[in-house]
């Protein structure tokens, strides 16, 4: 059985369900998930993993995202994209460059964000998209997240792009919106493409046509390389099968190489899984088996 995961370059017009199942039906493995949901309209960075690399998934250590997000001025919809109904048209002559640089600096930081009607986010296990589509709107609590950096790329006037690096989380379609309103002239989402995540970054990504045309194992990547922030400890064989097989391993007997709560644990040049620090012991937290 295959294991591990392959970066792929979302194309717009898919959702990341759609790709995870395309990568599972091309692997012929039962299971399959991805790292970081994008929305339909993105493209870019998109970790998918298979096999028993799904289990790390919720471990994967949290890392920023960076996104190139373009923007227009002057209306706001009800997807605060451009792919909903327009809400509201203003003018929008009296935003300059300065004033716009002044808006993108008011949002660097510690901001709180109330996550929109379209996303993924669920209630009650429906997707919140789902049901703005039927119509509902259910109330979201706002949330703090963190944008480390804005900068704006390029701006014609009435369009733009931002590079944003920002915590896991952040609704870009939103940031756009809040700047659209400090701006008093409204302002939409016209395309967003992640260009990191989780360590990776765009061009190392496949286009998912070219994954689909090629052996699929071209393509794989071994799942300890989605875990480097996690020290790495070395076992010996009899220690392997223990954690393997569950076991705790006295941590007396290990050569632990940094203080840590969890570590990549190898058994030679094989990866065995990820181990949690205890007081006395390093305790399997998820096992990797190879056969």
């Amino acid at each position: 059985m295959m294991n591990g995961f392959v970066l792929i370059d979302k194309p717009a017009g898919m959702t990341s369900f759609q790709i995870t199942a395309a990568v599972r039906r091309k692997f012929g493995q039962k299971k399959a998930g991805h790292a970081g949901t994008l929305d339909p309209l993105a493209t870019g960075v998109l970790p998918v993993f298979i096999g028993q690399a799904t289990r790390l998934i919720d471990l994967i250590p949290d890392r920023k995202k960076r996104y190139l997000a373009d923007f227009m001025l002057g209306i706001t919809t009800d997807t605060l994209d451009n792919t909903g109904t327009v809400l509201t048209d203003q003018p929008f002559s009296h935003v300059t460059k300065q004033k716009l640089q002044e808006a993108i600096g008011a949002f660097t930081g510690e901001i709180t964000q109330t996550p929109p009607m379209f996303s993924a986010l669920k209630k009650d296990g429906v997707p919140l998209y789902k049901l703005a589509r039927a119509g509902v709107d259910v109330e979201r609590r706002a949330r703090k997240t963190t944008i480390d950096k804005i900068e704006l790329v390029a701006f014609d006037g009435m369009c733009g792009s931002l590079d944003v690096v920002c915590d896991k989380g952040t609704y870009i379609r939103t940031l756009i919106d809040d700047i659209g309103l400090y701006l008093h002239c409204g302002a939409i989402m016209t395309g967003l493409r992640r260009t990191a995540s989780n360590g990776f970054s765009a061009d190392q990504c496949v286009p998912l046509d070219v994954f689909l045309e090629n052996p699929p194992e071209t393509f794989l990547q071994p799942p300890d390389k989605a875990l480097q922030d996690y020290p790495a400890v070395f076992v010996t064989p009899k220690q392997a099968v223990r954690f393997q097989n569950g076991g705790e391993l006295d941590r007396t007997r290990l050569r632990l190489p940094v203080d840590a709560p969890i570590y990549r644990v190898y058994g030679g040049d094989t990866f065995l899984g990820l181990g949690e620090q205890t007081p006395a012991a390093l305790k399997p937290r998820c096992v990797q088996h190879n056969s």
